[in-house]
């Protein structure tokens, strides 16, 4: 049990550590429009293209964050000790903490900044809105 808990802070610091030193480029932010392919995320259709570096890692974040959720499970139907399932909640909730930044920081860069160039400026109002959310 203490084994599964350290491979889940260990991940979840990798997690933490990754976005730290993670530069725009890694999200395929600063790409022309060719190598990224148009943006579409704030059209009618509300959809993103996203670069497949940032669709990977994505995913991966909340796949950790999925296992991290079924551990958790797991731990209470296993009648784990009350304070290693807080701790292993709060490394799940660190994570998808994360993820949350990097798709934040993302959708600044390439949607609100797009549509703000294009007169949108309404789109602010709902980056404003989705923050005072975040922040409850």
């Amino acid at each position: 049990m203490e084994k599964e808990l350290q491979t889940m802070t260990d991940l979840q610091e990798t997690d933490a550590a990754a976005y730290e030193t993670s530069g725009a480029d890694s999200f395929g932010i600063g790409d022309t429009e060719a190598e990224k392919g148009s943006c579409s995320c704030c059209c009618g259709e509300r959809r993103k293209a996203r670069s497949e570096k940032e669709y990977k890692d994505l995913l991966n974040r909340l796949s950790r964050i999925e296992g991290q959720i079924r551990g958790l499970k797991g731990m209470v139907e296993k009648d784990a000790y009350c304070i290693d399932i807080l701790n292993q909640a709060s490394a799940a909730s660190s994570a998808l903490s994360s993820f949350c930044k990097v798709l934040l920081s993302s959708h600044i860069r390439t949607c609100v900044t797009e549509d703000v160039r294009e007169g949108h400026e309404e789109k602010v109002d709902e980056l404003v809105k989705t923050l005072q959310k975040m922040m409850r």
